[in-house]
């Protein structure tokens, strides 16, 4: 299908400009009046225009979380403001800057133009709007309450960033103290050690032997150092094909659930978005069968994900929530004893949110205590690695300077 490139005017007087799929000049001059656009200018956009918005439409881009959070708050904020659907998505697109988003948007108003109810229009793009995200349009269509939906929708979306925000803060500084001590390492490897080996092989005493091993390293380094990125770069893609696979996937959550520190955080970070999921859909009103499927999906755990979908047989045959989770060993008791308080009290949605709020609290709590040790840590390393070298260095030319005397 051709896309045209067109220039309008809104009934506002607002100019507009940008691009629309059609059978044809007419078909397009049609869609564009009836959201209310006068055109003034409209040619053919070509062939390399209409493939990148086919990839555009159909979610061929990423959009960040914060993006989409922000989209979902102006839609909810529209349509609260008695705003219809269409009218509120036309304001979405015209407004929207980033491509994919706005590809994406304007492929669901045209959807949602020819009849489809708009948790359909927003599956036709999946990489940016996730099941989640359609199965709460969806109930909330349902139960006409859209715009209390995609609020929540948006409170989720957004401390959803938040928290993704304070863990990259906090890993930031040691990953940035870590990268200076590997760029001053390759410096002095490069550069300066090269040099003081050529002094000290001219010299006839004896070298300590720290000195001797330091050579030794450098040594190894320059003669075989595309043997180490060889062997480097063949076990990194090995292991990443590895991982990719269902049994590795399986192994490396399992072994970064038994990790000694790093096991217990990954656990709580997978409940919390186990259960703020949940309860975001329970609240919503998606049915619990569906929001258990769509929590098995986003747990990011295969392990944790495994639970949760032999919870949701047991469900489907009867049994509550709590029991299976208590019986998989996985879930901390506080989580089910929380769920099966909720079970009992009819607020099972409150009780998970209220647990998904309190691990998180936990956690970052117990990533800045961690952090606050590792980054003394990383600075003690990288001041050993190069005082050994600098004594290495040093040894030698002070053994040479008391033997001149």
């Amino acid at each position: 299908m051709p896309v045209y490139e067109y220039k309008g005017v809104t009934s506002a007087g607002r100019n507009v400009s940008g691009v629309q799929d059609g059978e044809g000049l007419k078909a397009v001059r049609a869609k564009l009046k009836k959201d209310g656009i006068v055109v003034l200018e409209i040619r053919e956009g070509g062939s390399s225009r209409a493939a990148r918005n086919r990839n555009i439409s159909f979610g061929g881009g990423r959009v960040s979380p914060a993006d989409l959070a922000n989209a979902t708050r102006q839609l909810a904020t529209l349509l609260s403001s008695g705003l219809p659907l269409m009218d509120a998505l036309n304001v979405l697109v015209d407004q929207e800057e980033g491509s994919t988003l706005k590809g994406s948007l304007s492929s669901a108003r045209d959807a949602v133009r020819e009849g489809s109810s708009l948790a359909d229009a927003l599956r036709q793009s999946p990489r940016v709007f996730s099941p989640l995200y359609v199965n709460m349009v969806s109930a909330g269509e349902v139960s006409g309450t859209l715009e209390i939906t995609l609020a929540r929708l948006a409170d989720f979306l957004e401390e959803q960033t938040r928290f993704r925000n304070k863990l990259a803060a906090a890993l930031a500084y040691p990953a940035l103290m870590t990268l200076i001590g590997i760029g001053v390492l390759f410096f002095l490897f490069s550069f300066v050690l090269p040099r003081v080996v050529g002094m000290f092989e001219d010299m006839r005493q004896q070298l300590p032997f720290i000195t001797l091993a330091l050579l030794g390293v450098v040594g190894f380094l320059s003669r075989f150092w595309w043997l180490i990125l060889l062997l480097a770069g063949g076990a990194a893609y090995y292991l990443r094909r590895y991982f990719s696979t269902a049994a590795g996937k399986e192994q490396l959550d399992s072994w970064l659930l038994r990790a000694p520190v790093a096991g217990t955080l990954i656990r709580m970070i997978s409940v919390s978005r186990f259960t703020r999921t949940l309860g975001t859909l329970l609240e919503s009103g998606v049915p619990a069968l569906t929001a258990l499927d769509i929590v098995q999906s986003v747990i990011g755990n295969t392990i944790l994900a495994d639970a949760v979908r032999k919870a949701r047989e047991n469900v489907r045959e009867g049994e509550s929530i709590a029991d299976p989770l208590r019986r998989s060993g996985l879930f901390p008791p506080v989580v089910v004893q929380m769920v099966a308080v909720g079970e009992k009290s009819g607020e099972l949605e409150k009780m998970l949110l209220k647990v998904s709020d309190s691990f998180d609290r936990t956690v970052e709590s117990r990533i800045a205590a961690l952090m606050s040790l590792v980054e003394p840590i990383i600075i003690l390393v990288m001041g050993l690695i190069i005082g050994t070298i600098v004594i290495a260095i040093m040894l030698p030319i002070l053994q040479m300077s008391s033997g001149v005397r």
